[in-house]
């Protein structure tokens, strides 16, 4: 057995590595379930985040395992900036963001209007809009707002509907899409 030594590759170099060489096709919309179960070989969240200026462009899942690292990433850039606050996002979630996304067919990142609300930040959001539910999945690090400069409204939700795997809300007046990782439902216009 060998020992490891510094000329080892580290994770993260294997990263490095798999994303230089990886092609992920984009998938239909009759497999993008297939696709949150494990198909495919590695998943890429690409986002900025206009409020605080972050932006990420990541693989987070290789091979069927989830990058501790990234996913963390992901979370800081998902936090609540108004009190600079983290919970880890759902990766539930994150991987219907990153399916609807691959099924659009689009290397432009989201851009992420809200992630993860702490009860303070969704008390003030719900007294200024009756659009925002008391109960929040964003509360629980399980709920983004996305939307995109070259896809409408109706085309994101359309991708995030396909997926089968959670709750999709179309705010055209606002321009974004809520997708979560709870019940799968649809509502909005």
């Amino acid at each position: 057995m060998t020992q490891p030594n510094s000329a080892s590759l580290s994770r993260r170099a294997l990263l490095g590595a798999f994303a230089a060489t990886a092609l992920v096709a984009a998938p239909s919309y009759g497999n993008a379930f297939g696709l949150l179960r494990g198909a495919g070989d590695i998943r890429r969240l690409r986002m900025i985040s206009p409020r605080t200026g972050e932006k990420i462009d990541t693989i987070y899942w290789i091979e069927g395992e989830y990058i501790a690292e990234a996913v963390q990433e992901i979370s800081h850039v998902m936090r609540d900036w108004r009190r600079n606050e983290v919970k880890n996002i759902d990766t539930r979630t994150i991987d219907i963001m990153t399916a609807a996304h691959n099924l659009m067919g689009t290397t432009e990142p989201y851009t992420l209007l809200s992630g993860y609300r702490s009860p303070q930040t969704n008390a003030m959001l719900r007294s200024r809009s009756s659009g925002v539910a008391k109960h929040s999945l964003h509360l629980n690090g399980q709920a983004a707002d996305l939307r995109m400069g070259s896809r409408s409204v109706g085309q994101i939700s359309k991708a995030a509907l396909a997926c089968h795997a959670g709750g999709v809300g179309r705010y055209s007046r606002s321009n974004f899409v809520h997708m979560d990782c709870g019940v799968v439902r649809s509502w909005g216009g």
